[in-house]
Order: structure tokens, then C-alpha cells, then sequence
């Protein structure tokens, strides 16, 4: 009876936090237009510039700083009289001129500029999600190892479980949160979403394998170490690059 009573008073807590999250007030859609060309140039100088050919006059990118990146971009409506896709790049004493190499689509066209090099790259490149992935997991996990600790939890097999349940949730989630444009308003909500997934996961999967304490620690362990990494999450996300 016990343990059909703890079962039932964990599906309850559960549900609770999962509608917590849920509920959002009602908002408007689509208030601004996604990108058509978004730009990422690490460490760009500060006079910077990249323009486009629309008919008869150049049109300059917005540039918007962020860490040690810097993003430029065009919106399709700005495009409109584009016809040959071809950036010029200058600086107070530098210029050079290149042409975009895929097809241009109307939103999400994301490239990565090498300034030193003078190359334009496709998508974002593979060492830059790398890193940031991995300095998104290794902050989220040192923020839910202190609480692990202050938990009480001191067995090599307890650790064991939480790196690898952390690494498996964590490193998912980020890694999603990773295929999201860099500029993405709303990454912020699929941060939410994952977490309560996140949640659910580590509910069951710490219940199952960290044995170390009673079951109502570790459940509350997992709830007050994903409210926090959420919260440190959402932080990041608007410091860092994405």
C-alpha cells in the first residue's frame, strides 16, 4: 500500500510541474520576420561591414553583437530587387567581395564568415557547435552537481549515475537547442519544453539506478536540480551564443 501511495503522490507532483510550465499566457505570433540571410562572423572588427546589391544601390546588413560573435542580416523583404547574391565585406581598410554558393530560400539562409580568410561557409561551423554545446552541458552540470552534493549523495555508484544521466539528457538537449537559428526569439520556449521532458526522463531513470537515499530525496533532488538549470539555462542562452 505504501508503495502504491508513494506512486501515486509522485504521478501527482509530476503532473503539477509539467502544467506549471505549460500554461503561458496568451501572445502574439510571427510579430517580427525570421532572417532570410543571417551571418555569423566571430570576433569581427567594429567597423565591419557586409552590404548587398538590391537594383540600383547597396543595402547594409544589421549587425547585432552577441559574446564573441557578431550576426548581420538581411530580411526578404529588404531583397526583393536581388538578383545576384553577392556580399561586399570592408573594414576602414579592407575589402573583398563574395558570392553566396546555395540557393538562397526565403528564411533561415545561415552562413558563417571567416574574415581573416575571406570565406563564407554554409550553416554554422561544426568546432563552434561543439564548443558551445559542450559549455552549455558542463555549466548545467556543475550547477546540478552542487545540488547533488548538498543532497547528500556521496557513492561512486551514485555519481556514476548522475554523469551519465546528466551527459544522455543534457548533451540531447542541448544539442537540439543547437540546430536553432542564433538570432531564435523563441529558443527560449524549446528550453522549457525540453526541460520538462528532461525532467520526466531523469525522474524515472534516477528512481531507477540512484539507490542511495529514499525515493522522495531523489525525486526531489531531480525537481529542484531542473528548476535550477532551467533557470541557469535561460540564462545562458541570452549571454551565449547559440
Amino acid at each position: 500500500m505504501g508503495m502504491i501511495k508513494s506512486s501515486k503522490l509522485l504521478l501527482v507532483v509530476i503532473l503539477i510541474f509539467i502544467a506549471f510550465f505549460t500554461i503561458t499566457p496568451v501572445c502574439s505570433g510571427n510579430s517580427a520576420e525570421p532572417p532570410s540571410i543571417l551571418i555569423i562572423v566571430p570576433n569581427a572588427p567594429s567597423d565591419l561591414e557586409i552590404k548587398i546589391q538590391s537594383g540600383d544601390t547597396y543595402l547594409s546588413a544589421r549587425r547585432t553583437d552577441k559574446a564573441m560573435e557578431s550576426y548581420y542580416t538581411f530580411y526578404s523583404n529588404e531583397l526583393e530587387s536581388t538578383k545576384d547574391y553577392v556580399l561586399l565585406v570592408s573594414t576602414h581598410d579592407s575589402s573583398f567581395e563574395i558570392v553566396l554558393e546555395r540557393p538562397v530560400t526565403m528564411y533561415n539562409n545561415i552562413y558563417t564568415l571567416n574574415f581573416r580568410r575571406q570565406t563564407l561557409t554554409p550553416g554554422k561551423s561544426l568546432s563552434r557547435s561543439i564548443l558551445l554545446v559542450s559549455l552549455r552541458v558542463a555549466l548545467t552540470l556543475i550547477t546540478e552537481a552542487i545540488v547533488f552534493w548538498l543532497f547528500g549523495y556521496r557513492t561512486k555508484r551514485s555519481w556514476l549515475a548522475f554523469l551519465n544521466i546528466n551527459l544522455l539528457s543534457q548533451g540531447t538537449l542541448n544539442i537540439i537547442l543547437n540546430g536553432t537559428s542564433p538570432l531564435a526569439s523563441y529558443v527560449i520556449f524549446g528550453l522549457i519544453f525540453g526541460e520538462i521532458f528532461v525532467f520526466i526522463f531523469e525522474s524515472i531513470v534516477f528512481l531507477a539506478f540512484v539507490k542511495e537515499h529514499k525515493a522522495w530525496r531523489t525525486f526531489l533532488y531531480v525537481l529542484i536540480a531542473n528548476i535550477l538549470s532551467l533557470v541557469v539555462g535561460g540564462y545562458i542562452i541570452t549571454v551565449l551564443p547559440i
